[in-house]
This record gives structure tokens, C-alpha cells and sequence, in this order.
């Protein structure tokens, strides 16, 4: 593979190449092999039911340890040769609701949310729940979080999920009813806008997915960001915050995409990731991929995550 063109090193479609260059540099051969390999499969412990040493014995037969970023995350390695992942869903610590399947990637930005004690926040595209789990959880049950999709079908597995998490502070929005959303107003301290995106983070737990994903796929995804993320200013207070996330390397969806918002609605002003990391999650935090001080860019190759981009917004008073 090494005398191959840059795009065939590194699997990432040659359309896609130029972004990719353009963002890593000399490194995007290497990002882009990073996400073709084997993934890992990582947990967040559930600390509304148990601590991380609790999950790390009861799993001990998996080669498990704790995660090098997320405080509450623990991580199964990514199976070798013939090996297959393992079912963690069919352990009983499962069942009980110790744990969740969800990358660390997830866990950061969930956690890089903010979501605190006695908080209203809205989930905007909370799909199957991951990181509403993950905010109830550091919310420590009160509050309140409202979680909404269009869809109501990607909404589905949240009911069960929450019953077996143990979270109370919850409450599900019927997919897609635009008025019921509207009705809650400008309240919110937190919402978090997890886009519909390309999704070219994950790649490396859907490779297929690489090779179906057409230029214009991503001028759908990006009609798409702008129009929730201008459904998100109408919902946060004065004061409260917006959290753009998406699992997408592209700046098109990223970068691009808060500047396209920031030019558009006044008012609203970026939190560099730093002083939000400080603030969520102690300790020093990574550089971002993309090198830039205001967004939080993951990668696999980088950080050891999926591929997930962080932006926090701040409406001003």
C-alpha cells in the first residue's frame, strides 16, 4: 500500500481525501487507517447503580480497564483475528443496569454537556438515549431533561433503557410532535444538539458505511444541522448554553456549521473547550485534532475515541 495514492492508504474515499488532508496534514493517513481498524468496545458505568471498581470486577474476565479519558468509562479491547465482540448485554451486570455500551468519544461529550444538579435541560436528538443516560446520571436524578426526535422509531429503545438505568429525571417527547416541543419554551439551561450527521467518526464500527456516502448526502446533513441548531436557539435561556456535537471529522459539519449559526443568530458566543473540560471534568485537557482552541475535535487516531466534534455556545443575558 505504500506507493498507493494517499486516499487508498489511508481507505477514505477519494472524494472525501481533499477535506481530510486539509484538516490533519500530514497525519491523515494515519487518521484515516485508525478509522478502519477494529474497534474497542466501551462502557459507561451507571453511577445512579454502581462505582467503576464494581463494573471492572464483575466483568474481569473480559480484559477490561478503565478508560484513559472518560472519569466513569471502562473498555473491553477490540477482538483479535477470529475473534468475536463479546455479547457484555447477556452479563447479569448488564441486566441490572450497571453499565451502557457507549465509546468514550460519547461519554466525553456528554459529559462536556454540563448537565448538573436541579438543571432543565433538552435533548434535542436523543435517538436511543445514550447520552441522556449519561446526563441523567451526572445529574444525579433531578432536574429534569426532555428528550425529543423526529423520529419516533430512533426514539424506541429509550423507554427501556431508562427503566433499566434507574433514571427518573427523564421524560420523552412523542417523536416529532413539533408543537409539543415548541410549547416548552425558552427554559433551558443545557441543550444538547447531538446533528444528524455523516457520521464519518464511527467508520470504524460501520466500514461500510464510508463507501455508500455521496457529496450530496452531506449537503442533506448540513441543511439538517443548521435547521436544529436554529430549533435549539429557541429553546435555551439567557445564560444557558448550546452543545453542538456531532460524530463527524468533516469541518463542513463542524466548524463550518457553528460559524454558518454564529453569523446567523446573535447573541450566542463560543466557550473555548478547555475552560469547559476544566470545569466538567478536571485535569488537563487533550489537544484537539484539528489543532483549534474553541471546538473539541476526537478522533481514533488522536485519542483512542470514535470521531466526535464538541462546541458549546453560550447565549449571552
Amino acid at each position: 500500500l505504500d506507493g498507493a495514492p494517499p486516499h487508498v492508504q489511508a481507505d477514505v474515499p477519494q472524494w472525501i481525501w481533499p477535506r481530510f488532508g486539509a484538516l490533519f496534514g500530514d497525519r491523515a493517513v494515519a487518521e484515516g487507517r485508525a478509522l478502519a481498524a477494529r474497534a474497542p468496545t466501551d462502557l459507561r458505568v451507571n453511577t445512579l447503580k454502581a462505582a467503576r471498581d464494581k463494573v471492572l470486577k464483575a466483568l474481569k474476565d473480559f480484559n477490561i480497564a478503565e478508560t484513559a479519558l472518560a472519569p466513569n468509562g471502562v473498555r473491553v479491547p477490540p477482538p483479535q483475528g477470529a475473534q468475536r465482540t463479546p455479547n457484555l448485554q447477556a452479563e447479569a451486570a448488564f441486566q441490572a443496569g450497571w453499565f451502557e455500551i457507549q465509546d468514550e468519544g460519547s461519554q466525553i461529550v456528554a459529559a462536556l454537556a454540563g448537565a448538573g444538579a436541579r438543571q432543565q435541560v433538552l435533548d434535542l436528538c436523543a435517538g436511543g438515549g445514550g447520552k441522556t443516560l449519561a446526563m441523567a446520571a451526572a445529574m444525579q436524578n433531578t432536574g429534569q431533561i426532555y428528550a425529543y426526535d423526529t423520529d419516533r422509531l430512533r426514539l424506541k429503545p429509550i423507554f427501556e433503557r431508562v427503566k433499566r438505568a434507574g433514571v427518573r429525571n427523564v421524560q420523552v417527547l412523542r417523536g416529532g410532535d413539533e408543537a409539543a416541543l415548541a410549547a416548552l419554551g425558552a427554559k433551558f439551561d443545557v441543550v444538547l444538539v447531538d446533528a444528524p450527521c455523516t457520521g464519518t467518526g464511527v467508520w470504524r464500527r460501520r466500514p461500510e458505511a464510508k463507501w455508500r456516502l455521496k457529496p450530496e448526502s452531506l449537503a442533506a446533513r448540513q441543511a439538517e444541522q443548521a435547521s436544529v441548531l436554529a430549533t435549539a436557539a429557541r429553546h435555551v435561556k439567557p445564560g444557558g448554553r448550546i452543545v453542538y456535537v456531532t460524530c463527524s471529522l468533516l469541518p463542513d459539519e463542524n466548524g463550518v456549521a457553528v460559524e454558518r449559526f454564529l453569523a446567523a443568530h446573535a447573541g450566542f458566543e463560543p466557550v473555548p473547550y478547555r475552560d469547559v473540560w476544566r470545569q466538567r471534568l478536571g485535569g488537563e485537557p487533550p489537544a484537539s485534532a484539528d489543532g483549534r482552541d474553541d471546538g473539541l475535535l476526537l478522533t481514533p487516531a488522536s485519542h483512542g475515541t470514535d470521531g466526535f466534534y464538541c462546541m458549546t455556545l453560550r447565549r449571552l443575558s
